[in-house]
This record gives structure tokens, sequence and C-alpha cells, in this order.
């Protein structure tokens, strides 16, 4: 049974299902629903951080009062909420029309992080936002799923950075009746779904739903009185502490996650884990069916024919692996419930060259019949890596495919963006995107709408920078070089390159400084300048990556630089938004070939933004000449680094910066604006 909070203090009976649109986060990639609780007080909205939850808890009464007597936006209201019912049904959907015939059992999708929105913060990054992706995209579709994933009461984490650049990690519990999350409860009397045994001890495991469109993603949660106080906060924060807190989330996760599925009645037809953290689900499942009297070598056969996994990186610190003692002390004597010996089950995880060891990664890719990299590279890559598994097989024939991420575009585009493609290719466009050689027409947009709607995007990023970096300087910020380092030196109008995402150290986020004096005559060019925005966060436990963070940070203060670096706070969804619609190149620079797939290029093609990458991930398979510009492939011996950068330098030198201030009468950089359609046309 769902548990109805009370949230909103106050809407009048004739706009009342604005609390109901709120809770559904359908409307965080409706165009329509999105001005409409924008129009209730635009600068609520955007102080709000476009939250609608918060947005109607704080909005002046009165304000309400005025829009439910208002005849234009009852009309707006009507329409958006009459949308919200037709996207429920599922009678219409691409799904329904191409799959008339299957039982509709969903797709059950396990994923220790979810980024759906900034108002939810339980994710971490591109794993996170990938999944919520798949998940807007499946409601669109019509696909018939159920996320499954954790309930983080401190979320990720808040990135604070001290005067010399050292990330320092908050921990704060984030508001949840800000959140469009409910309680889902076995009775009024037992907040709890299941029951999963570890370390010992019974932990009482409930839920919290959250509708995605069509899609109910259920997030588990420990903290309740009946659990020992040790187990209420297994679940506070995403990628906290030791190998013993892992174990315990993944374990209650994969468990967990099975049986408040059976409790709540739900049958999935496929099981799919997104990274080896969710691989506890297919041993939960496993543990079922030998219980139920199915030999153990059957059930690993029926468990494989229901089962996906996609692996996501190629870096050995992606993929967990506990010991073989841990793994007893968590999960008790399991294998005897099964019918097995310890070794049997154990033999699941263990890789080869790790002995004593469980390895998620392994187990999934044994319990699955469809294993996938994310991009062509990946798949390549993937299939050398995991090649000890399959000892009588050249790698080539390894059985790991891929299947090359995708963004969700609805999520991504900005909305002069759309506007601009609903006058170029009509007010259906988004119906019409399979459509053979559709995309197509995006090449003849007209040069000038595609490069002010650019221009208005640039502006919406220039303002948040600039109140962001008020709001920090009153709160927080000790020094005038913070302030600068923030960002508000920026120009509006000059050439700015974007780079957000994780810093790790393959990530190789200062790259570009490899050659100070070279990048300054580039920054500081008083006809043709170039500032650099730097945005993202590294792991807690990752110092190497916070020292990379910090050496970028630092760059921000020299004043050699002219306040043409930044460095903005607090890497989220919200924030990676302004970045991909808002500046003009977007940089990414993985060592190769350590990149799995690289989405953030994708979603700044979306808004007409070109990339410059190094030729990794799904740039490798996707770069066309045409829609950005490729680093050259290093020589075997070669210095990866030296290579790169001077073939980064020479690339921003010779052809981007002059291309980018080569403009007609209007203003209007026709040559770059040319590389805007084909990275429009190519995400």
């Amino acid at each position: 049974m769902l548990i109805q909070q009370s949230r909103i203090p106050y809407l009048p009976a004739r706009i009342e299902g604005l609390a109901t649109l709120a809770m559904n986060l359908w409307w965080s990639w409706s165009r329509e629903a999105r001005a409409l609780f924008q129009s209730i007080d635009e600068p609520l909205w955007h102080y709000t951080r476009h939250n609608p939850l918060e947005l109607l808890c704080r909005v002046d009464p009165a304000r309400i009062a005025a829009c439910a007597s208002d005849s234009d936006f009852l009309r707006r209201y009507d329409d958006v909420m009459e949308r919200m019912e037709h996207e429920a049904d599922h009678g219409e959907t691409w799904f329904a029309r191409n799959y008339p015939d299957l039982n509709g059992r969903p797709v059950a999708y396990f994923c220790a992080e979810f980024g759906l929105h900034n108002s939810v913060p339980i994710y971490s990054g591109g794993l996170g936002v990938l999944a919520g992706d798949h998940c807007k995209a499946a409601s669109d579709l019509g696909v018939p799923m159920v996320g499954v994933g954790l309930f983080y009461r401190k979320g990720y984490f808040d990135q604070r950075l001290t005067l010399d650049g050292w990330q320092e990690d908050s921990d704060v519990e984030y508001d949840v009746s800000a959140t469009p999350l409910t309680p889902v409860a076995a009775s009024p009397h037992q907040p709890w779904l299941t029951t999963v045994q570890t370390f010992g001890r019974p932990v009482h495991v409930r839920a919290w739903k959250m509708m995605v469109g069509r899609v109910p993603i259920y997030l588990l949660d420990t903290n309740l009185e009946a659990n020992h106080p040790e187990d209420r906060g297994l679940m506070n924060k995403l990628y906290a502490g030791g190998p013993e807190l892992r174990l315990r989330q993944e374990w209650i996760l994969g468990v967990g996650g099975v049986r408040v599925l059976r409790s709540l009645g739900i049958d999935p037809g496929v099981w799919h884990a997104n990274e080896g953290h969710a691989a506890f689900m297919m041993v939960e499942r496993l543990r079922e069916m030998t219980v139920a009297g199915t030999s153990y070598p059957e059930a690993v056969n029926r468990i494989r024919a229901q089962s996906v996994f996609t692996t996501h990186t190629p870096v050995p610190a992606g993929h967990d692996a506990f010991t073989n003692d841990q793994i007893e002390a968590c999960a008790g004597p399991v294998w005897q419930e099964m019918g097995v010996d310890r070794e049997t089950l154990f033999g699941l995880g263990t890789h080869p060259a790790l002995p004593g060891q469980f390895h998620m990664t392994v187990t999934a890719m044994r319990l699955s019949a469809r294993v996938n990299g994310v991009s062509r590279r990946h798949g390549q890559v993937s299939r050398n890596i995991w090649r000890e598994l399959w000892p009588n097989r050249h790698w080539e024939a390894v059985p790991i495919g891929h299947v090359t991420n995708g963004v969700h575009l609805a999520t991504w585009m900005a909305t002069p963006i759309m506007a601009v493609l609903d006058e170029h290719l009509g007010p259906n466009w988004g119906e019409r995107l399979e459509e053979p050689g559709f995309w197509d027409r995006v090449l003849t947009v007209d040069h000038g709408r595609l490069w002010e709607a650019h221009l208005r995007q640039k502006r919406a990023l220039a303002g948040f920078i600039r109140e962001d970096a008020r709001r920090r300087f009153a709160g927080q910020l000790k020094e005038a070089a913070q302030v600068v380092g923030a960002g508000t030196l920026l120009d509006p109008m000059a050439f700015t390159i974007g780079f957000g995402r994780r810093f790790a150290t393959y990530k190789r986020a200062n790259l570009i400084f490899r050659n100070i004096a070279r990048l300054r005559r580039l920054l500081v060019d008083p006809w043709r300048p170039v500032q650099i925005i730097f945005a993202g966060k590294a792991h807690p436990a990752d110092n190497p990556g916070k020292e990379v963070l910090q050496s970028v940070y630092q760059f921000t203060r020299d004043p050699e630089f002219e306040g043409r670096v930044a460095f903005l706070e607090d890497y989220d969804m919200h924030l990676a938004h302004l970045l991909v619609q808002g500046v003009d190149l977007w940089l990414n620079l993985p060592r190769v070939p350590l990149e799995a797939s690289g989405t953030s290029g994708m979603k700044a093609g979306l808004n007409g933004v070109p990339q410059l990458s190094t030729l990794d991930g799904w740039w490798q398979e996707g770069y066309d000449g045409l829609s950005g510009w490729a680093i050259s492939p290093v020589a075997e011996n070669e210095d990866a680094d030296e290579a790169d950068a001077g073939d980064l330098y020479r690339l921003l030198e010779d052809q981007i910066v002059p291309l980018y201030y080569t403009r007609n009468a209007h203003g209007v950089p026709l040559g770059w604006v040319e590389k805007m359609r084909h990275a429009l046309r190519l995400a």
C-alpha cells in the first residue's frame, strides 16, 4: 500500500492536479509542464532549481489563487494534464504497436544509482544519469519496466572547495518532502515489505516509490525503528564507507530488491543488472529457484536465460570484489539452502587471476545470457579484459557485445533549440525521429535562428554563474580570488569551452594546462579570447582525482589567465543542463581506451554544441569529421599526454578558434554554425 504524504499546503480545486503532476517526473521532460510551473513564479522556479514540489510549497497562496482564475493558465494547465493522462496509457505506445503479443511482464532494471532530476540526489555521475535516461525512454516507448535502486538519505555528497582547492565532502540529509517519493508499506502497522538476513541480523527493508512517466522505481530503505541502530544508516550515502558497507548495500539491493518485487506481486520477464553492483539479484533468484526444488545446474541455466548484464567501465576500480570470507559473513551459509557446497556457489564469482575473491562483474557475466559494453570500442576492450573467463576462445569471440549509450532527447535538449526545430521541422517533429533521413533536414536550418537560440543559452549559463557566485560570496567564499574562480569575470560573448564530468585521473581534466604559455596565449588574446569552465566531483576516496581537481582549481586563481578559467562547484544535473546547453565547445580528453562511452558529448550535440575529444568511447564510432574535432591517435611508443596535448593546442589555434570568430556582416559565424548543425544531426 502507498502512504500519501501531505507536502503542499494549499491548491484550489480547479488546479489541484498540479500536485499529481509534480509527483511524476514526467513533468521534467515535458516542455509544456516545465513552462507551466515556471509561469507560476519564475524567480522562485529558478531559486528552487526547477523543483515543482518546493515551488508549490513556497509560492504565495495569493499567486496560486490568481493562477486558478487565469484563463490562459487554465488552458495550458488542462492541456498538460490531458497530455499526462495520455502518457500514462499503455495502449497506444510504440511497444504496444510493435509487440502486441507479449504478455506484459516487465523488465526489472536494477541499478545502484538513478539520475533523474537534481531534486532526487541519488546519483553520482554517468551510470546513474544513463539509468535515468533509460527509464525515461522506456516510459516514452511504453516498454514495461520497473526500476530497483537504493534510497540514499544523504545522497552522494555536496562539494565544497577549500581556499587551496581541496575537495571537502559534506554530509547533509536532504528534505524528502521536496522529492516525488512516496513510501510503500506492507500495511498501516508494518512499514517494511521484506526482511534480509545479513551479518547475523535480520534487516527490515521498506521501499519508496517514484514515478518516471509510466515507469515506477522502487528505492530500498533500512531506516526503520525495528532495525538495529547500526542497520538504520546502511543507505545513508551513495558509494560511502569501506568494503563492508558497500557489500551490505549491494546485498540489500540485490536480495532485498528481488524480495520487494515479489512482495508487490511484480513478476518480471527479464532481469537487467546495470553494472556489477546489482549481481546479487541473480544470486537471490538462484536461491529462490533451488529452494523451490529446481536442481542447481538447471536453475543456473534458467537464471541466465532471463538475465542481461551491462558493464560500464574498463577501469578496475569500477568493478567491486569482496573476499569470500566477507561474502560469507554478510550472506551466511546461503549455499546450504541451494543444496551445494561453498566452493560451488563462490565459484560463480571467481576470477581466474583473483583466487579467494568474489567478483561482482564476473558473477553477473556468468549468470547472464547477454552481456554488453556501452560503445563499440568498449565492447572490444571488454572482450579483451574478460577473455580469461572464456579460456578456450580467442578474445574476439568472447560473448560480450555492445549497445552504444544514448541520451534522452527531451531531457537534455534546450527549449530554444526545440523551438527552432518546431519552426523548421514542424511541431510534431518529436514523433518522426525514426524516419529515414529525417535528421538530415536539420542541415538546412537557418543559420541566424540557430545561432540566436545558442546565444540565448549562453546568456542563461552566464546568468546562473553570476547568481551562483553571488550566493556563494554571501555564504561561503572568503577571498576575492575565489569569487573570480567561480566565474564572475567570464565574458558572455567569448568563445567558451566546457568540461564537466567526474574528476578521475584518466579523464585528464588538467591536460589542457600542460603547456601554460601556449594556453595563456589562447585565453588572453584580446581579439579572439577563449575561456574554460570546469565542473565535476572526484570520488570521496579518490585522492589522485582530488589532486587533479585541486590543480585545475588553482589555475582559476592565477591572474595571468585574467579570470578566463572558472570552476563551478557542486556539479549536479541542473548545472549539467546549463553547461551542455550553454558552452560553445564540449571538451573530452580521456586517456584511450579508458572511456567506456562518454555521453556528455551527446548531450552537448543535442544542443548544437560540437565536441573536441580523443577517439574513445562513442566518439570513436560517432566522429564524422563534420560535427566536431578528434585528437589523433598516438603512435605505440609516444607519450600519450604529450602527444594529445600538442594536438589539442594545434586544433584550437589553427581550426577551432579561428572558425568561431569568423563572422558575416550580421555577426553570425556561418562556418561554426555549420558545425553546430552537423553536431545536432549526429546526436
